[in-house]
């Protein structure tokens, strides 16, 4: 029986779904000490470690989980931070089921070890009991500039502050956080962590420089030769909206899940005193199968949505989102139509969504994504009763950087071209994350921005030897 329990991982306390669907509380609530050491002892302490292996960020998995067992959250917490500048958010929202957890010894005969939440109970241990964060290394009198704040930028942004370079972080919006603060719920990632990471950059010496738009305030020429920058890096990741196309898409109550989410997350639009209030709906249909959806769904379920459906033109098996957003809205009422997909937004007199045609899809062989190819099943159209429409298929990178520098060398998606250290066409300029791939995850984003900063500081140290 024991050896029986070292196989089950411990659950995650959650809110009640009644509760929790109209609240924007965290939904899960954290390991206690207690959850913790259990779940931390039966890591195998494995010699060929393939979790670091798998970790984007190559976090010494094995040893931080045999400090938290050994009773030592805060040198657990040290050990993480030796390799990511974001352990709070990783352990909220990174897909450790199919990275690091993927390939756990334990897994194989039984529960993987819950590595995500380990790192989180580590993260939460030091934000909680007020230990102090590192403080800043001497400088080495090199000035770099980073554009965007989300995950890639922050993660730049840290590994060259512990090196001594002196960084100043540029965000448009006037939140630092990128889409850990407009794009992830509050219930997933509430926004006093993302707060309290960004603190801790600031305690190494990173300056972050508010509603400041890189390609209008300033352009990337003018960081190189008015304000002194030696090396710039492009973390402005994809926050442009995909449409499909469809008609109706211009009507009133239909948004992008982009907006939709901003609106929400970084302008509290819930609150009974928002500026930027969204119109209420009855019945919501969420286009998209992706973590943007759920959220999109789950969030609209909050706003007091009677009725939310997402539509997805595959099946349930080729779900890109993670399980557990997808389990989390089915518990929260979030009806799904698969094998969808809409053909128009149909209107009202007055210009309003109201309804959206669908026709039934059939899957036939596999396409360049290595999923099925949806096909339209003829005769087959019906109609979702709907007041509201929300598109979540999918951003693109913003071109205003690329469009206004020169030397910058995009593909047909508009992500900027790289080489395999994130060094652009335009020497001094690199770039990573949603900027280059397109929407990703928070932890690939975090892996290009640490990658980067390794090869600016080989960058500016080759310059001094020149």
């Amino acid at each position: 029986m024991a050896d029986q329990q070292k196989m089950r991982r411990q659950p995650m306390p959650v809110l009640p779904p009644r509760e929790r669907v109209h609240s924007f509380a965290e939904v899960a609530r954290g390991y206690d000490e207690s959850e913790a050491v259990l779940e931390a002892a039966r890591c195998l302490n494995c010699k060929n470690a393939p979790c670091v292996k798998k970790c984007p960020v190559s976090i010494d998995i094995p040893r931080f989980i045999q400090k938290i067992s050994q009773g030592d959250p805060e040198g657990a917490y040290s050990v993480i931070t030796e390799q990511s500048s974001l352990p709070a958010v990783c352990g909220r929202v990174c897909p450790q089921e199919s990275q690091c957890e993927s390939v756990c010894t334990r897994g194989i005969k039984g529960d993987s070890i819950a590595i995500g939440r380990l790192e989180r109970y580590a993260a939460d241990y030091h934000r909680k009991s007020g230990n102090a964060n590192p403080s800043a290394p001497q400088k080495n009198n090199h000035r770099i500039a980073v554009i965007g704040s989300g995950p890639s930028g922050l993660s730049c942004a840290g590994e060259l502050a512990r090196r001594g370079y002196e960084v100043t972080v540029f965000e448009a919006l006037h939140q630092a956080g990128g889409v850990l603060v407009y794009g992830i719920p509050e219930f997933r990632l509430p926004k006093n962590i993302v707060k309290s990471e960004i603190a801790a950059l600031e305690s190494l010496g990173v300056t972050f420089r508010t509603n400041t738009i890189i390609g209008k305030t300033y352009t990337v020429d003018e960081l190189f030769d008015e304000e002194g920058f030696e090396a710039i890096f492009i973390g402005s990741g994809a926050g442009l909206p995909r449409f499909s196309g469809i008609p109706g898409e211009s009507l009133c109550g239909v948004y992008s899940a982009n907006e939709f989410l901003t609106r929400t997350n970084l302008m509290k639009a819930y609150l009974p005193d928002s500026s930027t209030p969204i119109r209420p709906a009855r019945k919501v249909a969420v286009i998209g199968g992706g973590n943007v959806a759920m959220d999109a769904a789950r969030v609209a379920k909050r706003l007091g949505a009677k009725d939310v459906t997402i539509v997805y033109r595959r099946s349930e098996e080729e779900l890109p989102a993670r399980r557990e957003e997808y389990e989390n809205a089915m518990e929260e009422g979030v009806h799904f139509q698969f094998l969808t997909a809409p053909i128009q937004i149909l209107s009202d007199v007055k210009g309003f969504a109201r309804g959206m045609l669908c026709e039934k899809m059939t899957l036939g062989e596999p396409d360049v994504s290595g999923r099925r190819r949806p096909i339209p099943v003829p005769d087959s159209d019906f109609i979702v009763d709907t007041d509201c429409v929300i598109v979540a298929i999918g951003t693109s990178p913003n071109p205003l950087i690329t469009s206004t520098t020169d030397g910058i060398i995009t593909n047909q998606k508009g992500g900027i071209e790289t080489d395999e250290n994130g060094m652009t066409s335009r020497p001094g300029v690199f770039a990573g994350g949603d900027a280059v791939t397109g929407a990703a995850t928070v932890i690939l984003a975090m892996s290009a921005g640490k990658k980067a900063a390794a090869a600016i500081d080989r960058y500016i140290q080759n310059k001094k030897e020149a």
